[in-house]
């Protein structure tokens, strides 16, 4: 797969309340549980509906990381979730928002541990690309690692007691 470059984003509960419900189509349930959470790789499980992937991650700069992404059974990644991931899953559902063929938006509502937060992420093809934010989208987050999926499996949401809850 190669190189990612993302920008992320809190969303605006009651401005996304407003979007979700002009959406066409449902969002896409997906659970993943990490296997390694290192400072500099993160290997991960995920289940999207009747899909599963293993991926390896490592950050090359704030917004850049290397990802590599490969398709495994469906069985598999349950067994590994089961057996591999302890407590560090998380569940969320996500929607796709997109602009035109090329700004696709990926919004993800998390459910349980991490429930009440909405994060957005946008892909683009280089770090310092213009963006033009959608009036649901908020606080840039790209920076703030407590906010990275790992970390949310590690010290959930629901956990943060200095005030960081919106």
């Amino acid at each position: 797969m190669g190189i990612e470059i993302e920008r992320r984003f809190l969303v605006k509960p009651e401005a996304w309340q407003q979007r979700q419900h002009r959406l066409h189509g449902k969002g896409v349930k997906i659970t993943q549980g990490y296997l390694c959470m290192g400072e500099n790789a993160v290997v991960r499980v995920r289940i999207a509906e009747d899909r599963a992937w293993i991926t390896l991650k490592s950050r090359i700069a704030p917004a850049t990381r290397n990802e590599f992404e490969y398709s495994i059974p469906v069985s598999d990644a349950r067994q590994i979730l089961q057996t591999m991931c302890g407590t560090y899953i998380i569940h969320k559902t996500r929607y796709r928002v997109c602009a035109d063929e090329t700004d696709c938006w990926e919004v993800d509502i998390f459910h349980e541990q991490n429930e009440g937060l909405i994060i957005a992420e946008l892909e683009l093809h280089d770090p310092h690309q213009f963006l033009i934010l959608p009036d649901w989208v908020g606080e840039e987050i790209t920076y703030d690692t407590r906010y990275d999926n790992f970390n949310l499996a590690k010290h959930p949401f629901k956990t943060w007691s200095d005030g960081a809850n919106h």
